[in-house]
Parts: structure tokens; C-alpha cells; sequence
């Protein structure tokens, strides 16, 4: 597979830690994740942001490890927070799972099915 991450010279440039586009050639495999909510396997959902934010990341990593892939494989990411204040958590933790890969990247301020849930995490992934 072979990725390219684009931002055009005559567009605006990215405001955070992603690609305004990524080509991928060369895949085998596309795994579309759904939305991944901060809940542990026992449905318990923390209080606070930081490891509701951390828990959604790691209920990522664990599809994309259930399907043989890893963060390297994701072309995609689209985040929902219920708020604009949750956003500088929401980047701490997406900085803490994602390091320097740039994916190409949606932020959505808005509802959330559940009241307790103060972040979810979609992803598309390549391999």
C-alpha cells in the first residue's frame, strides 16, 4: 500500500495535526470503523473528559487490532464532541494515540446519543 498524505499549495493549510487529503494506492483491504464510544467492555463510561477521550482511542486501537491493522492503516478520522471546550482534550489524547501521523481529518461539534458520552471516534483504515 502506498499513502500519500496532500495539503494543495492553493487551499488553506491544515489547522491541526492532519492532511487536508491522503491518497492511498495499492490497498487490499478497507476497514470503516464505526463510531467508538468511551465505554470499557463492561459498558462503564468515566466521568471525566481526559479518560472518556483516552478510553475512545483505545476502543479504536482495539478494532483496528481485531481486523490486524494498527494506527499506521488510518486514512480517516472523524471526531464528535458534544462542544467546542472538549476540542483541546480531544486533540491531547488523538496527539497521544495517532503521534505524527496525519490522517486525513472531520470535527463535528454536536449531539451525542448518549448524555454521559463526551466524545466518539470514527475511522476508516487502509492495509
Amino acid at each position: 500500500m502506498q499513502r500519500r498524505e496532500i495539503n494543495a499549495p492553493d487551499a488553506p493549510a491544515p489547522a491541526g495535526s492532519y492532511s487536508q487529503a491522503v491518497e492511498i494506492s495499492g490497498a487490499t483491504r478497507t476497514l470503516y470503523v464505526s463510531g467508538q464510544i468511551p465505554a470499557d467492555t463492561d459498558g462503564h463510561v468515566p466521568d471525566d473528559l481526559p479518560s472518556q477521550c483516552r478510553l475512545a482511542w483505545k476502543n479504536v486501537e482495539a478494532q483496528l487490532r481485531a481486523a490486524g491493522m494498527n494506527f499506521d492503516h488510518v486514512v480517516k478520522i472523524t471526531t464528535i464532541l458534544p462542544d467546542h471546550a472538549s476540542l483541546g482534550e480531544s486533540r491531547k489524547a488523538r496527539a497521544e494515540a495517532m503521534g505524527a501521523r496525519k490522517p486525513a481529518s472531520t470535527l463535528i461539534i454536536g449531539g451525542l446519543a448518549s448524555p454521559a458520552w463526551k466524545i466518539e471516534i470514527e475511522v476508516i483504515a487502509c492495509a
